[in-house]
């Protein structure tokens, strides 16, 4: 997949895994975690999500810090860890989750060119304004939007609509950037054009809604919404 976007006014992101990397916490416990880091981390990842969307489906809604903790729980349970200190330094580090390198960059462009921008996200204010504020990206952002907003997880329709209600555009003119292949089917289907950054060449979810285009990164995404590259 791979085409120019046409008509786009805004752009929005999913935070986690998209803008900033879900497995910088545990890599910066490697010497704590050893051999079991890697593990840990896709286990930790893997529970995040599936807890967001069975709390969805059950109706017991909790925000995304305490579903962030209970997975981590899951986690360590797992591999046999039991370090109440080690949990905490985990959960402190996935406030500041590293961002990408070229996120930075990507949002100074879209911001030059007049396009507006945001965050649609799971993660709860907090979360958000801490990841935001430690990748030093608050000023290339017009939004940042919570699901908490509406009290269920993405795809949840009522979830994008966040995004068209706070910039009074129609879907058609927002395009979406997620590297989670379920938010980007998701998205589609809800009407955004969506733009698929599979940053690890992921096999595309059987699933309604198909993204227009297909990235391993955000960096050629100015050019496709009309920007040019500063």
């Amino acid at each position: 997949m791979s085409a120019d976007l046409s008509g786009i006014r805004a752009c929005v992101f999913d935070a986690y895994g998209t803008l900033f990397d879900v497995h910088s916490a545990a890599a910066r416990c490697r010497g704590d975690l050893g051999d079991n880091a890697d593990r840990l981390s896709a286990l930790w990842r893997q529970k995040q999500l599936e807890y967001s969307w069975l709390r969805s489906l059950m109706g017991a809604h909790t925000d995304f810090w305490q579903i962030t903790g209970d997975a981590l729980d899951y986690a360590m349970a797992a591999v046999a860890l039991d370090s109440p200190a080690l949990r905490e330094k985990l959960m402190s580090l996935y406030l500041t989750l590293d961002a990408y390198p070229e996120v930075p960059k990507v949002l100074a462009q879209l911001k030059a060119a007049g396009l507006r921008t945001a965050i649609l996200s799971n993660g709860s204010p907090m979360m958000l304004d801490a990841a935001v504020t430690s990748a030093g990206i608050a000023a290339q952002l017009d939004h940042v939007l919570s699901i908490e907003g509406v009290g269920i997880f993405k795809v949840a329709p009522q979830t994008y609509q966040m995004a068209v209600d706070r910039f009074a555009l129609p879907p058609a003119q927002i395009s979406f950037m997620s590297s989670n292949a379920w938010d980007a089917a998701g998205a589609a289907h809800f009407g955004f054009q969506v733009i698929w950054i599979n940053r690890f060449g992921q096999p595309r979810e059987r699933l309604p809604g198909t993204p227009k285009a297909e990235l391993s990164s955000l960096v050629p995404l100015p050019g496709m919404v009309g920007a040019q590259p500063a």
